[in-house]
């Protein structure tokens, strides 16, 4: 923060628990990824190298070397790790993550269809290593879980091993917990906040209106996914009431908190 401006809300520190940023690189250059983080760094609590982008990426050892660096742990995306698993290549894929030297995983199914007992296994083997994301929801916006479900698969996972279980909507933000126009599917969203805790869900969001509204429902310090390298200040900005979109977000609450006091 450039200036102690006051009425901003508490943001966590890094390294963060919860209030994370996780950013979706989809394919920058060395060069891109240093201008990203001579700016962003602070913000930045994690990197995906989104779907299977690992694979078909010149210097992805230094690439990996400059985030790491920044204390940045990066992460393959889900859809890597299941292009594996369908070619009956799990040893391999656990090979190429020690080979990088990756603290982080994502375990998905968001493409291909396994038994849940089965992907529970996965992230139990993984969790003794490194820590694991787990993905709840499908790539198919026709394929639509009930709240119920989304709770159980998620209670499942964390009981597994993961660390958070990641809220599906894919890059662009409209399936899963999103209707096909992006809008939020408030209910489910709701539902499965009354079962899981807040802190240990990344809700993906890269769209501007979504993150608005996890930052209304639950605050500064909500996980927030799939944010793309370009907008990780806006939504820094967003987070602590220094655009449009939230400016009297936190002012409301705070005016609130002085007129309790005055009454009292």
């Amino acid at each position: 923060m450039n200036f102690p401006l006051s009425q901003l809300p508490l943001r966590t520190a890094k390294p963060r628990s919860y209030g994370l940023t996780m950013v979706m690189d989809k394919g920058m250059g060395i060069e891109g990824v240093k201008d990203f983080l001579s700016v962003a760094a602070p913000y930045v609590d994690i990197v995906k190298l989104g779907f299977g982008t690992p694979l078909v990426t010149d210097h992805l050892r230094e690439k990996i070397e400059i985030y790491t660096q920044s204390g940045i742990p990066v992460y393959f995306g889900g859809t890597l790790f299941e292009a594996f698993l369908i070619r009956n290549q799990f040893d391999d894929y656990v090979s190429f993550i020690k080979d990088y030297g990756l603290s982080y995983v994502e375990v998905s199914d968001g493409s291909i269809t396994i038994p849940h007992s089965e992907k529970c296994g996965y992230i139990e083997k993984l969790a003794k290593h490194v820590t694991v994301f787990s993905e709840v929801g499908s790539k198919d916006a026709t394929h639509i879980m009930p709240p119920y479900k989304w709770i159980e698969l998620m209670a499942a996972e964390l009981e597994a091993g993961a660390s958070y279980v990641i809220a599906e909507a894919r890059e662009a933000g409209n399936v899963g917990i999103y209707r096909g126009s992006g809008e939020v599917r408030e209910g489910l969203v709701q539902e499965i906040l009354t079962k899981i805790p807040s802190e240990k869900i990344m809700w993906e969001a890269p769209q501007k209106a979504q993150q608005v509204y996890f930052l209304e429902l639950l605050g500064a310090n909500v996980n927030l996914g799939n944010i793309a390298p370009a907008e990780v200040i806006p939504l820094e900005a967003t987070r602590v009431g220094l655009r449009g979109d939230t400016f009297h977000l936190f002012l409301d609450k705070m005016e609130k908190v002085r007129s309790n006091g005055l009454e009292s």
